[in-house]
């Protein structure tokens, strides 16, 4: 008997339109590896729109109730397994400071980091330019400025600031250098992939529209090889399960710095963690049922 699973997209994040692209390709990759698969579109923060006759549960939306350990902690209650790390992970990866807090303790290098109310708009920035502003509980870059002049710093501030519940802002020194990115299954970690992005700088629009960034697969060698364990400690160091994506800086002096772990990497004819999972010899139907078979709950 086929084993019929939830696919659950959209919500009611910033990033509702990618889950949304995230969804369609996942269920169709799903059905394709012989799955019964319904597709579950959300408006709410509630399961009230999911079908509770499932066996699994493919969590496919992006920030918010599904990234930040919203509708883990609801699967939980409900008994149903899904996909990708659990609450606690998942609420802890959402918060950035926790996070780099996370890193450090298991030794894992980062930015240093400092967290700023609006109020800071008015005053110089804790670290010398240029530096990265963000959101501390939000992703896909919404929200997010390089500082590089001193008259940028204010609006940066604000837009970062006024993306949070509590009005406040992540200010990290700017690491120069190239964007890495290492997708982990379980404890295995993916070939490390490097994000080309037009000027240097992944936002939103580098992240989400086709063609315009470009992914490289760096030679293997030692930096390659400490990049994927530190993928595999940071995820670890976060208490997470399934698959997730760690992004890295590598610095002109060849240094790796871990920005974050994102617990729920995209699926869309962009996305890094499939393109890298094909590299690794895993087509795209068969990693979500490798995801699929791996769902739990708890």
């Amino acid at each position: 008997m086929k084993k019929r699973i939830a696919v659950v997209m959209g919500g009611t994040s910033h990033e509702a339109e990618v889950s949304l692209r995230s969804g369609a390709a996942v269920a169709e990759a799903l059905r394709t590896a012989g799955y019964e698969v319904v597709e579950a579109r959300l408006t709410k923060d509630s399961l009230e729109e999911m079908p509770r006759d499932v066996d699994a549960v493919f969590i496919a939306l992006h920030g918010g109730y599904g990234e930040g350990g919203g509708i883990q902690t609801d699967l939980d209650a409900a008994g149903l397994p899904y996909t990708g790390p659990g609450a606690a992970a998942s609420r802890l990866c959402m918060d950035k400071p926790a996070a780099k807090a996370a890193f450090r303790k298991a030794g894992v290098p980062t930015p240093e980091g400092a967290v700023v109310t609006v109020a800071a708009a008015d005053f110089p920035p804790p670290f010398p330019l240029p530096v990265v502003v963000k959101p501390p509980c939000d992703g896909s870059s919404v929200g997010l400025s390089k500082v590089t002049d001193a008259t940028q710093w204010p609006e940066a501030v604000r837009l970062a600031a006024a993306q949070d519940a509590q009005g406040e802002a992540l200010v990290e020194r700017f690491v120069a250098g190239r964007e890495w990115a290492v997708g982990v299954i379980g404890d295995e970690a993916l070939p490390v992939l490097e994000i080309v992005a037009p000027n240097g700088w992944y936002d939103y629009h580098a992240k989400y529209a086709p063609g315009v960034s470009k992914h490289l697969y760096p030679p293997e060698d030692e930096t390659t090889r400490e990049a994927q364990r530190l993928a595999v400690l940071a995820a670890k160091a976060t208490g997470c399960r399934g698959a997730v994506r760690v992004d890295f800086r590598l610095s002109p002096e060849g240094k790796l710095y871990v920005l974050e772990v994102n617990t729920a990497p995209g699926c869309t004819e962009t996305s890094l963690l499939p393109d890298a999972a094909a590299r690794a010899g895993i087509p795209f139907p068969a990693l979500c049922a490798r995801l699929v078979e791996a769902a739990r709950h708890g």
